[in-house]
């Protein structure tokens, strides 16, 4: 039975309209065709962030039919036959059908075509080489994409070690996918090529594969993909400083049940031991950003320890050390590694308290304890970290003439 898609915003809106008017202008109705995600979350009923288009038309012929509407056209993948073109202010990634011609499992050359069959055959798996007209006809050149993504199955386009030798990264897409879209048992002909071929893994690039990584920790439920790839090894291979899944598979667990929106960077953490530098070192090998590593480090340390029974005042004293983000990192990974299931209303209690507590700033500057006798220079510093302690340990007391006397007894207990 033929598909076709329901009336949607993104495929009916305007800038959609403008840039497929844009195409068909240059080659004819039916030359161009909404592809992949946009396509299969769709007819899943998902959400559509991005609109991938497909063209049997040449590159150059797309940037002269974007230009011709008077668009924008960003060569974003040219040699790959992409084009970004720029319609009411949101992008189209629009590629033209392409066969494959060389491969080393990193990089291809391409040669364009004009033929869907072709386009869908170098596709990865089935329920991604699928296609959709203006008018929400679903093209299914495979003729298993639909059935796929209806059943939950993630099955490689053709010969599965072929597409894998093709792009080695459609291992880390296949359970990626899986963890999207999968249900049930992974197809077991895409698991064992995956589990054959993992070694290829390791020339990818650490940028490729933390990015799809990422994307798989970023579903709803990854648990299952995670152990399929334990399983078949590649964890260990794209993690390799990976402790286990027990810490991880909680922590999923408490984000479902507590109805947390899931985090893929806490996820990580979640697989590594409590230790920064190996959270430095999965970040370097990953190449995350200094914003990410820096989490990913502050998350994994061993110290302060955090417990569920803690004091309103301890909660206030950690968050002021570690930082709203870190502290919270913390409580989850504990509560994931905790041994104490009944304590869940104590975990969960503390990371509002964390969250709405306004962080206070020392009231006290550097000219104040100068003006309290103390000569310029480092020991300045070390006064003023003297009464930030006593302050801390005061519950961060809002009494300046309180803050002052203590500075007073400091200063008055120093030898020059």
């Amino acid at each position: 039975m033929s598909e076709t898609l329901k009336p949607q915003k993104w495929l009916t809106g305007q800038a959609t309209a403008v840039v497929i008017d844009a195409l068909e202008a240059a080659g004819g109705a039916g030359c161009a065709r909404f592809v992949g995600g946009c396509v299969r979350d769709a007819l899943l009923g998902r959400p559509v962030t991005d609109v991938d288009i497909a063209t049997t038309l040449t590159p150059d012929a797309v940037i002269a039919a974007v230009a011709a509407a008077g668009l924008k056209a960003i060569p974003t993948g040219i040699e790959h036959g992409t084009i970004t073109a720029v319609a009411h202010g949101q992008p189209f990634e629009i590629t033209t059908l392409r066969r494959d011609v060389e491969t080393d499992g990193r990089h291809a050359v391409v040669a364009f075509t004009d033929d869907w069959s072709e386009d869908a055959a170098r596709r990865d798996f089935r329920l991604n080489a699928l296609y959709a007209a203006r008018d929400g006809a679903v093209f299914d050149p495979t003729g298993c994409g639909v059935a796929d993504l209806r059943a939950g199955r993630v099955v490689f386009v053709g010969e599965a070690r072929e597409r894998i030798r093709e792009d080695a990264l459609r291992i880390l897409r296949f359970f990626r996918f899986h963890a999207w879209y999968g249900r049930g048992e992974a197809d077991g002909t895409a698991l064992a090529a995956c589990r054959a071929m993992r070694d290829d893994v390791t020339g990818l690039s650490g940028e490729r594969v933390g990015k799809e990584f990422l994307r798989l920790l970023a579903a709803d439920d990854p648990r299952a993909a995670a152990r399929l790839m334990a399983g078949a090894g590649v964890l260990g291979l794209v993690l390799p400083q990976a402790t286990g899944l027990e810490r991880f598979d909680r922590l999923v667990a408490i984000e479902t049940e507590q109805l947390f929106s899931c985090d893929p960077g806490l996820r990580l953490a979640a697989l590594l031991p409590d230790d920064p530098a190996a959270g430095a070192a999965t970040a370097a090998r990953l190449r995350l950003s200094n914003s990410d590593r820096d989490r990913l480090v502050a998350a994994l340390a061993p110290e302060p320890a955090i417990v569920s029974w803690m004091s309103p005042r301890r909660t206030r004293q950690l968050v002021y050390a570690l930082g709203v983000q870190a502290f919270c990192d913390r409580v989850m990974l504990a509560w994931a590694a905790s041994e104490r299931p009944a304590a869940t209303t104590q975990w969960r209690a503390l990371l509002p308290t964390a969250q709405s507590w306004p962080r206070p700033t020392l009231p006290l500057r550097g000219e104040e304890v100068v003006a309290a006798g103390v000569p310029r220079g480092p020991l300045v510093g070390a006064v003023l970290r003297e009464v930030e302690a006593w302050w801390i340990d005061s519950d961060f007391i809002d009494d300046k003439l309180s803050i002052v006397e203590r500075l007073k007894a400091v200063v008055q207990g120093m030898v020059y």
